[in-house]
């Protein structure tokens, strides 16, 4: 397929030329770490940083390079991974093209850099690593220092789909995947992003280091029922547990002068907790949230149940993350991952709903 038929994009009959602020995602092909290495000093993850390679930094320099090319565009946030980089862009008035057409710019940028050192690449295996013979043997006779054996330079890292001869060495893209894009359109959404952008590097060491709470676990099986999950399944095994779903009814008797059910319904809620209920629910209110909020500040446990599958390398969201590498939480999904999901609907708050009160009837 052509690449102009392959380049989608989320909102295709949007031209996103106007004023806006967008958080952009791109992926190394295949996850390779080519754009550095994460160094974790004295297995702190609030220590944790992200040491670029020499084409990890050449990456950088192409992103700032864009309001050189877009005056219209600037850079508030750059955070460059092992295997992706987060950018997000405030176009601060309207332009000639649209967005899709500067990250387009950026992604050709970086594919003309992938390409030469992935070629650069094949050169050094083919002149460093190819020699055979007796002069290869001589030579590997000689290397008797382990830990200069065990040393690997970032050159030979191999990039190629194949490893034929340097004519034919045809490289995967840098970024084989299509851009992600997200318009930044709700009040506390940029700052929300913007802590998520400066706190990777963290949130990547805190996953390294406590890889049993943030692996994917399938097949997780409740009264009949099969969940995946995120987090410690541990507090499934809780002697208590109880559902939290305020009811329409108390909303509506509290916004008519009768808030006492409401706010008893939810201070019970957290009694439960601190009694020792693990509390099960999608949280989906802004009730239910507010409870999940004490629940998160008083460091207390809670099962969350989630509209939407989980996807490879998936993170909690900021307000959960901490809380699952701490045990504290576990997330559930009844369903997989579907990509085209964006909002909840209320045949899914009705069901995430009933699966709460299912569960918390179920183990206690």
């Amino acid at each position: 397929m052509a690449e102009q038929e392959q380049w989608h994009w989320q909102e295709p009959a949007t031209a996103w030329r106007g004023i806006g602020i967008y958080h952009v995602t791109l992926t190394v092909t295949s996850r390779q770490p080519l754009l550095g290495t994460l160094v974790i000093p004295n297995n702190n993850p609030a220590q944790a940083r992200v040491e670029l390679s020499p084409l990890g930094a050449q990456v950088k320099d192409c992103v700032q390079e864009i309001p050189k090319h877009h005056p219209e565009v600037r850079i508030i946030g750059l955070r460059m991974m092992p295997d992706h980089v987060h950018i997000i862009l405030y176009v601060t008035r309207s332009m000639p093209c649209s967005i899709k057409e500067v990250v387009r710019g950026f992604w050709q940028g970086a594919k003309k850099l992938g390409r030469q050192y992935s070629l650069s690449t094949h050169q050094y295996n083919m002149l460093g690593n190819g020699r055979c013979g007796n002069e290869r043997k001589e030579e590997a006779a000689n290397e008797n220092n382990e830990t200069d054996k065990q040393k690997t330079d970032s050159r030979a890292i191999p990039f190629c789909t194949n490893k034929a001869p340097e004519a034919n060495c045809r490289p995967d893209p840098l970024f084989a995947e299509m851009p992600f894009i997200r318009p930044m359109s709700r009040r506390g959404q940029l700052k929300a992003m913007i802590r998520y952008v400066q706190l990777n590097p963290q949130r990547l060491a805190t996953k390294r280091l406590m890889p049993g709470f943030f692996r994917v676990q399938k097949g997780i099986e409740i009264n009949g029922r099969s969940y995946d999950g995120v987090g410690n399944t541990v507090l499934l095994l809780s002697e208590c547990f109880a559902p939290v779903h305020v009811r329409r009814t108390m909303v509506y008797a509290a916004e008519h002068g009768t808030p006492n059910p409401l706010r008893d319904y939810m201070n019970g809620c957290v009694t439960a907790a601190r009694q020792g209920a693990v509390l099960v629910s999608p949280f989906i209110s802004p009730q239910e949230i507010q409870v999940m909020e004490v629940l998160l500040n008083k460091q207390l446990p809670f099962v969350y149940l989630a509209d939407n599958g989980f996807r490879d390398y998936y993170k909690p969201q900021d307000s959960l993350f901490d809380a699952c590498a701490a045990g504290r939480v576990l997330i559930l999904s009844p369903w997989q991952y579907d990509a085209a999901k964006r909002h909840i609907t209320r045949a899914d708050c009705k069901m995430l709903n009933t699966l709460a009160e299912e569960i918390a009837q179920h183990l206690s």
